[in-house]
């Protein structure tokens, strides 16, 4: 029987924010997406786990075929959230591709052993602990750049030298070695994958969205 045609809406899986959610239902698109567990008695057979297998099918199930619009760092994330063959990582465990990237990079975004979303560079370097974080983390930042009246771009040295001590992290985001942290009138987020994952200090940088409102800081 020939796939059944696929709606290009998405709908939002369960569990996400509603600022996340209807980030999804508006901005994104969903395209076909293929079919992960066809591929699984070949792959069992070079050697890859049927449970990593089942795992990538599960995030397929989830995520595969979704396009959503471009991150503001990170050359844009992935182009379409799509899995692919598991592969091992030396000293990490079995990961595998979220889709392949915008532009050419000196990275890839992976899905590490315990299902946290990041880069497989020099180094397996884990940005969210879930791809949920990582859409959470979009949708957050489409938010404040819609409603922010002032957006400053800092790097390096600048970023360590924020004073955090008044802001809250943004738990929905389940920030690793990336993070978003909710102030008085402000919101931040701060993207340290590159500088950790490619040893490139020069690659920290943090983003200020200012001048929020009490519901403009939630958006939820």
């Amino acid at each position: 029987m020939a796939d059944q045609p696929v709606s290009s809406v998405p709908v939002a899986p369960a569990g996400l924010s509603r600022r996340a959610q209807r980030f999804i239902e508006t901005e994104g698109i969903r395209v076909h997406r293929q079919d992960i567990r066809r591929q699984s008695d070949a792959w069992v057979e070079h050697g890859i786990p049927a449970a990593e297998i089942e795992r990538a099918a599960a995030f397929q199930d989830r995520w595969g075929g979704l396009a959503l619009p471009p991150a503001p760092f990170y050359e844009g994330g992935p182009r379409i959230l799509d899995a692919d063959r598991p592969e091992e990582i030396p000293a990490e465990g079995w990961s595998f591709p979220a889709g392949d990237c915008r532009a050419s990079m000196a990275y890839s975004f992976m899905i590490g052993p315990d299902g946290t979303f990041g880069l497989d560079a020099h180094r397996w370097t884990p940005l969210h602990a879930s791809t949920d974080g990582w859409v959470e983390s979009l949708a957050l930042a489409a938010h404040a750049r819609r409603w922010a009246t002032t957006v400053t771009r800092i790097t390096r040295k600048a970023v360590d030298a924020l004073d955090l001590g008044e802001f809250e992290p943004v738990p929905e985001v389940q920030g690793v070695t990336d993070s978003w942290w909710r102030g008085r009138d402000s919101l931040i987020a701060v993207y340290r994958g590159e500088a950790v994952g490619l040893h490139a200090p020069q690659c920290l940088e943090a983003h200020i969205y200012g001048g929020l409102d009490e519901w403009a800081l939630h958006g939820d």
